[in-house]
């Protein structure tokens, strides 16, 4: 089970961090929200979907005022370190214990990707239904373009569905999407209003990985 394999790594981290350090491209989506949206920090609902220790979402809390955090993971070793609040344990693939309509922000930093396609329908659904007129959804996924780490584990270890394959020694399922794949995945959730890809090095069972990502933000 992928509950089992994620409370597994939490435990005994090999590809998490569980520092408090948020990663860039949340960041710098704090800076497009000020700049190019002219969106004020304050009075917001946010949610951080596969929080971990809520380490992302508590970075755009401490840029207002007001503003209310609600996280869920699949483990609970990683809750254990998440701030104070509503962050509980729940599959994001499952239908969530949430009002319609109830959040401005809402967060997927690489979290979605081991989703089985019959666990992403209910995520994409429940996406639109939680988040309001005027939100932003703001994803990390990824990356098949380019990525020859990717390409080589979808000939070698391929999973069950598209686009996905096992990870060796760690048997977690992962789903990497192409640009074209990754738009029309998430075409119903609003306005695309960027997407980039961005490469970062990932150390997983002592050797160096080159990892591509996809940075996108949709405005509904």
């Amino acid at each position: 089970m992928q509950e089992d394999i994620w409370e597994k790594e939490y435990r005994n981290p090999q590809l998490v961090s569980l520092s408090n350090v948020p990663v860039q491209s949340v960041r710098d989506f704090v800076r497009f929200l000020r700049k190019e949206q002219k969106l004020e920090l304050d009075n917001l609902n946010i949610l951080d979907l596969g929080c971990g220790n809520g380490k992302n979402a508590l970075y755009i809390a401490e840029q207002g005022e007001n503003i209310t955090l609600t996280g869920m993971d699949i483990s609970e070793t990683a809750l254990k370190h998440a701030p104070t609040g509503n962050f509980f344990k729940h599959n994001i693939g499952e239908k969530w214990p949430l009002s319609d309509s109830s959040f401005d922000i809402i967060l997927d930093v690489t979290s979605s990707n081991s989703l089985s396609e019959k666990e992403r329908e209910v995520y994409l659904k429940e996406i639109e239904r939680v988040m309001r007129p005027g939100g932003y959804f703001f994803l990390r996924a990824l990356c098949k373009d380019g990525d020859k780490n990717a390409q080589n584990l979808l000939k070698t270890n391929p999973g069950k569905e598209k686009d996905t394959y096992i990870m060796p020694g760690f048997g977690l399922t992962e789903r990497v999407f192409s640009k074209e794949d990754l738009l029309e995945t998430y075409k119903n959730i609003g306005e695309l209003l960027y997407i980039e890809k961005e490469t970062h090095y990932t150390l997983f069972d002592g050797q160096k990985y080159k990892r591509n990502f996809w940075v996108g933000v949709w405005g509904k």
